[in-house]
């Protein structure tokens, strides 16, 4: 796969330096900005990386016109793993977040998102149309019918969310044949609001523009949200049937246009 846009290029990562070079655009983002931190984290080199980066696809935006000699050049990133290459790691990286038997048992065939992130220099206009349009390619070309992945609110005081969470929960949860849950012993209840309380307007102002661009696909979210204190996030779980999308949806999805 490659998609070309001038000075920047989309492709899955197979050289040691777009690897690295991924590891710490996700160091700037995550970490540097975000505040979150892990086990494999390397602080000196300024890598975030884990256990599961060597099962995963990367696909990764570069720009051409940056030096990659200072492992500068990727300025946007998607991790990918497919139900196949899960089976050989032993489970997607979700499942220390969310029940996703449901999915896992419907025979379908799954695709799980994640790491995604974008350089702050380059948050409008064509790179993030460009990882779009990439990861529709990738979804079509190996089949892959169901699409998931957790998905963050910034900090851990799950109060200031109440109404984004509440809204989330009441008007996008997902249907039961894809309604993932939070594990029991971390489940997060997302309706902390009565529904008649909920502000849609203040509530979607609080939403990530990642969650945003899913729910305006007609993804889903699931049952229950996770405090990550680690990478200092509340997560929720994304999930999108390729087949309940509406045509203009399709549309939208893969020429990248979701705004």
């Amino acid at each position: 796969m490659r998609l070309d846009g001038g000075h920047l290029q989309l492709r899955l990562a197979t050289a040691e330096a777009d690897l690295r070079a991924a590891e710490r655009l996700r160091y700037q983002v995550f970490v540097e900005e975000l505040g979150g931190d892990g086990p494999l984290v390397d602080h000196d080199g300024r890598f975030e990386r884990d256990a599961f980066d060597p099962f995963y696809d990367h696909l990764v935006l570069v720009d051409a016109s940056r030096d990659d000699r200072n492992l500068d050049h990727v300025v946007g990133v998607y991790r990918l793993i497919g139900d196949y290459q899960a089976a050989r790691c032993g489970r997607f990286y979700s499942e220390d977040e969310y029940d996703l038997r449901v999915l896992k048992s419907s025979g379908r065939r799954l695709l799980e998102l994640g790491r995604s992130c974008v350089h702050p220099d380059y948050r409008s206009g064509v790179a993030l149309h460009m990882l779009w349009s990439g990861l529709a390619n990738y979804v079509r070309e190996r089949e892959f019918e169901v699409l998931f992945g957790v998905a963050s609110f910034h900090g851990t005081e799950v109060a200031h969310l109440a109404q984004p969470l509440s809204h989330l929960h009441y008007a996008h949860l997902a249907p039961p044949d894809l309604r993932v849950r939070a594990v029991a012993d971390a489940f997060q209840p997302m309706d902390l609001v009565p529904r008649a309380h909920v502000n849609r307007l203040e509530a979607m102002k609080n939403v990530p523009p990642l969650i945003k661009s899913y729910l305006r696909l007609g993804g889903f979210v699931g049952d229950g949200a996770f405090v990550d204190r680690t990478f200092n996030t509340v997560d929720v779980c994304l999930v999108m049937d390729t087949e309940r999308m509406s045509e203009k949806a399709k549309a939208r999805y893969e020429t990248g246009q979701l705004a």
